[in-house]
């Protein structure tokens, strides 16, 4: 019975200890994902800064021609999976929402447990990153998939680019989203209504290339740090679920403990009461012995 005692409570030490590992990793998530939605507002101000720009840029250049239908190239997606574990079925709804552009598309992903659950579906990508443990690390992954992307641009192998990509809204469940990053719709680019034209350093179509190629920056910077944010809050729902099945398991051994703690003082009194009714039973008949 001591035993058993013994190892319902060493249970109950072990399961207490998981326990602060669960609350510590459910406080860093929370943490990494406050600080990527406030670095969201930030980059959402600069998008709207460079799209501004790129529409007074616009109103200076004739209008476009349609340019002649160039040959068909692969699409390319860029995947932001999940980094590491614990987040539950972050990473495989991101490649369901991609299913149908296997065979067809470049992949760029990004996120290691991501590409870990990939090769498990025999998925390969044609170029992959780690996401970075903290959100300030979103831009040099940006440089890095941008540096991939116009490489692959010039060489002819890719025309397009999609970015999947989980997205957390407060009162909402995290869901897949889909944005269109290249090539841009430049009539979606706000027109100025003034008439004074802007003092330009460089000719206006260096410039809208330029612009161009800091809003597609940006863009990724504003889906990466969308999909940081949606990570560490699928780990820290993750994580509370941990915590309830913790509190249940606990309150169950704690339940058991009491009762057999219960039951070795009960064994414990009735051993003792033996003892005592088979000492007097002696001295009972010592006593009759002497009479004798």
């Amino acid at each position: 019975m001591t035993d058993r005692l013994a190892d319902i409570s060493a249970r109950i030490d072990g399961i207490r200890q998981l326990g602060a590992v669960v609350n510590a990793m459910r406080g860093i998530a929370a943490a990494r994902a406050q600080q990527a939605r406030s670095q969201l507002v930030v980059v959402d101000s600069y998008s709207a800064t460079i799209a501004l720009a790129i529409g007074r840029t616009l109103a200076l250049l004739p209008i476009a021609r349609s340019g002649a239908a160039g040959r068909s190239t692969r699409p390319a997606v860029v995947l932001f999976c999940a980094e590491q574990g614990f987040a539950g079925a972050f990473s495989e709804r991101v490649l369901d929402a991609v299913r149908a552009d296997v065979s067809d598309s470049e992949l760029f992903l990004v996120g290691t447990r991501g590409r870990a659950v990939a090769a498990e579906r025999g998925v390969v990508a044609g170029w992959n990153s780690p996401m970075p443990s903290h959100s300030l690390g979103v831009p040099k992954l940006a440089d890095r998939i941008s540096e991939a992307l116009y490489t692959r641009i010039a060489t002819g192998e890719i025309d397009r680019l999609d970015a999947v990509f989980s997205q957390w809204q407060p009162g909402h469940r995290i869901h897949i989203e889909r944005r269109r990053l290249l090539p841009l719709d430049m009539s979606g680019f706000p027109r100025p209504n003034d008439t004074d034209a802007p003092l330009l350093n460089l000719p206006s179509e260096t410039l809208l290339i330029e612009l161009t190629a800091d809003y597609v920056h940006a863009q990724l910077c504003n889906t990466a740090l969308h999909a940081f944010a949606a990570e560490n809050e699928a780990r820290m729902e993750a994580m509370a679920s941990a915590r309830r099945q913790i509190e249940r398991q606990l309150s169950a051994l704690q339940a058991t403990q009491r009762i057999v703690r219960q039951e070795e003082i009960t064994a414990e009194i009735i051993e003792l009461a033996a003892g005592e009714t088979a000492s007097r039973s002696e001295h009972a008949g010592s006593d009759s012995a002497k009479h004798r």
